[in-house]
């Protein structure tokens, strides 16, 4: 049948014709969206904080770790000059060869010398604390001597 003999057999059958007849569309409804958000809210309520502690620890892990690597190139620069920098070098001494020094055989970081974890600088001093050669901190989060937790202070 063609198009307009078609349209007169329906509507003779009894059949209307309905041009936008409606479709049952998927989909969600506001109220189970909402739903959905409150849950992924309730999960990042009880995963957010221990995901969060767990960046704190790995930032004191960090500090440590390039603690001991300054500890080990000064060592390095001990064997090569047969003495420690001064604290007035201070940490520079490992990438950039100090004035007066015949002996220097660097750089012995192969980077600059990095901030720490926080972005605060890592303190050198000469001679260090309790009879210590040397001493390298970090004063923590909060950049300052003292503290506790991530505010606590680093060392060798």
């Amino acid at each position: 049948m063609q198009g307009k003999a078609r349209r007169h057999a329906c509507v003779a059958a009894g059949h209307q014709l309905r041009p936008f007849a409606r479709q049952k569309h998927a989909g969600f409804t506001l109220l189970e969206l909402l739903v959905v958000v409150a849950i992924i809210g309730l999960l990042a309520a009880f995963v957010g904080p221990r995901l969060f502690g767990n960046v704190s620890k790995s930032e004191i892990t960090t500090a440590k770790a390039q603690i001991e690597a300054f500890s080990r190139a000064l060592e390095s620069y001990r064997i090569d000059t047969g003495r420690f920098p001064d604290s007035s070098l201070g940490l520079q001494a490992l990438v950039a060869r100090p004035p007066e020094t015949p002996k220097w055989n660097g750089p012995y970081l192969q980077k600059e010398v990095p901030l720490d974890p926080w972005g605060n600088p890592y303190s050198y001093k000469r001679p260090g604390a309790n009879n210590r050669d040397f001493e390298i901190l970090s004063y923590g989060r909060d950049g300052s001597p003292g503290g506790t937790d991530e505010d606590a202070d680093l060392s060798n």
